[in-house]
């Protein structure tokens, strides 16, 4: 049976301490990842948020330029004809000879 050994005090104190300096470091090492990791989320956030801002402006400028262009593809002689039918649609003479025949019935009752 081996004889047991002793280990100088020595060593045991130094491996305590190292043991102990370990233990009470943790919570600042843990709570310095929070805060990384945090600080880290926080500029992915803002990056995602201006690429959608820049898609957002990219999306604008060519609804703006679509609009710009269906105002310009208007042929101008086709609504011109257009309101001229409507005008001329005799809405305005239907309104006139039906004021014509409710006139001649109130004229005549009396």
């Amino acid at each position: 049976m081996p004889s047991p050994e002793t280990v100088n005090p020595m060593v045991t104190d130094a491996v305590t301490q190292s043991n102990v300096k370990v233990v009470g470091e943790a919570p600042a090492i843990a709570v310095g990842t929070i805060y990384q990791s945090l600080a880290h989320s926080t500029g992915i956030l803002f990056e995602n948020a201006v690429a959608a801002q820049q898609q957002q402006n990219t999306l604008a400028q060519a609804a703006a330029n679509q609009g710009v262009m269906q105002i310009y593809s208007l042929d101008t002689m086709s609504d011109a004809g257009a309101t001229e039918k409507v005008g001329q649609s005799g809405v305005s003479d239907n309104l006139t000879s039906l004021l014509t025949v409710l006139q001649a019935f109130t004229s005549s009752g009396r």
